[in-house]
């Protein structure tokens, strides 16, 4: 019922939308003398941020059409490496650049597109051949195709690393840290020959007893079966995954606007103030992070549930009990693959230490083999975009590579 809800209401904020639009169009047009008063610009300043604010949001593109390398603009192709039900492999080839190390970047299926890795993505191939786990929204795909939990995502991203082959490298960005780190034990015990070389890991909750947050706090205050009863919902009938339970986009949107909304307020007052003052690309930059921000996807409940319960709720992986299709995930076993943790001081998200813990898990793992990054002054979000990403956090993770490429 609440998503059908949602639909409606969003069908109803898209038409609102689209007409606050054509208003801001027609009442700055030159030929409306309305144009002309002194009420016109914070008129159609304030319904732009509404038409922006309340306008539909499917998958963005990545966009990318080129990259700079040695000062030469490059080419830039997206390709489909392999394709699965709930995910697809995407590689960003660039035309004419060979011999770089491969590398593997792990998007979150939390409820965004991989897409909001762009930033990560943009940085990292200037000089890493990039693949990236392009996930699929979950009420896009068939109940036919079955569930989707944690064992499944283990097992795509082992699936994922054989497609590309040896030597390849592996980048998880927050939530598929854990994943990510149980891939790399897995493949580790049975020396799987496409393990890979190393496993950076970005503010993700190996150890979320580690200083909780408060997205640990709301994800252990509950029992399991609340979540179950009250986050988890039926797609509609106008979707491919028609009957599939999941929890929703919107919702997971929700809770996040809500845990810092006097920020986003803040955010929409300072671009309404900047389009008024006419600083459209102060205005742009902030409607560019909104517009990936809101747009949303849903995930299947199977694989939400268990990431609370496995994950936030009984700590499997740090406890030593996490299994895999009935089978111990043994962080010992990964002596040979150099893993770098990186947390960011503000991170509100993943709390320091959580990712660290992953370190230390790896009991037969040599020092030389292990590397931590704690970046001052960066929230969760500037862990992986923006400036301090790019200048500051991204050269520690190529030097990295680079000494444990093979």
């Amino acid at each position: 019922m609440l998503y059908d809800a949602y639909e409606f209401q969003r069908s109803l904020m898209s038409a609102a939308s689209a007409w606050a639009d054509l208003s801001g169009q027609w009442l700055k047009n030159p030929l409306n003398p309305m144009s002309y008063s002194n009420m016109a610009p914070m008129m159609v300043s304030g319904l732009d941020v509404f038409a922006h604010a309340s306008a539909s949001r499917g998958k963005p593109d990545f966009g990318f059409t080129e990259v700079e390398i040695d000062g030469e603009k490059v080419p830039v192709t997206e390709e489909i490496i392999l394709r699965k039900p709930f995910g697809q492999l995407k590689r960003f080839r660039r035309r004419g650049v060979t011999g770089q190390p491969k590398l593997l970047i792990v998007a979150p299926m939390s409820g965004h597109y991989a897409t909001l890795l762009r930033g990560t993505v943009g940085r990292m191939m200037i000089d890493h051949d990039v693949y990236i786990t392009d996930w699929r929204d979950a009420k896009l795909v068939p109940v036919e195709e079955g569930g989707f939990d944690l064992d499944d995502y283990i097992d795509y991203l082992i699936a994922f690393l054989e497609k590309m082959g040896p030597g390849a490298h592996m980048l998880a960005v927050c939530q598929p840290s854990v994943p990510a780190y149980a891939a790399t034990a897995l493949m580790c015990a049975d020396q799987n020959p496409c393990r890979p070389v190393t496993l950076t890991m970005m503010g993700g909750p190996v150890d979320a007893r580690e200083a909780p947050t408060a997205v640990n706090t709301v994800a252990t205050q509950r029992p399991l079966t609340w979540f179950e009863q009250n986050v988890i919902h039926t797609v509609p009938v106008y979707y491919p995954g028609s009957g599939r339970k999941v929890y929703p986009g919107f919702l997971q949107l929700t809770g996040f606007m809500a845990m810092n909304l006097g920020n986003h307020l803040v955010s929409h007052w300072s671009m309404f103030k900047h389009l008024v003052d006419g600083d459209e690309e102060s205005a742009d930059a902030t409607k560019a992070f909104y517009e990936e921000y809101r747009s949303v996807c849903d995930m299947a409940c199977e694989f939400y549930l268990e990431t609370i319960d496995v994950v936030f709720q009984r700590h499997l992986l740090p406890k030593g009990e996490l299994m895999h299709r009935g089978r111990k995930v043994d962080p010992a076993a990964i002596a040979d693959v150099g893993i770098l943790a990186i947390e960011g001081e503000r991170d509100d998200i993943s709390g320091l230490g959580q990712t660290r813990a992953g370190l230390t898990l790896a009991s037969k793992l040599p020092d030389s083999h292990k590397k931590y990054l704690m970046a001052e002054h960066v929230g969760h979000y500037g862990i992986f975009n923006g400036r301090r990403w790019r200048e500051e956090i991204a050269p520690v993770v190529d030097a990295w590579i680079a000494t444990h490429a093979r």
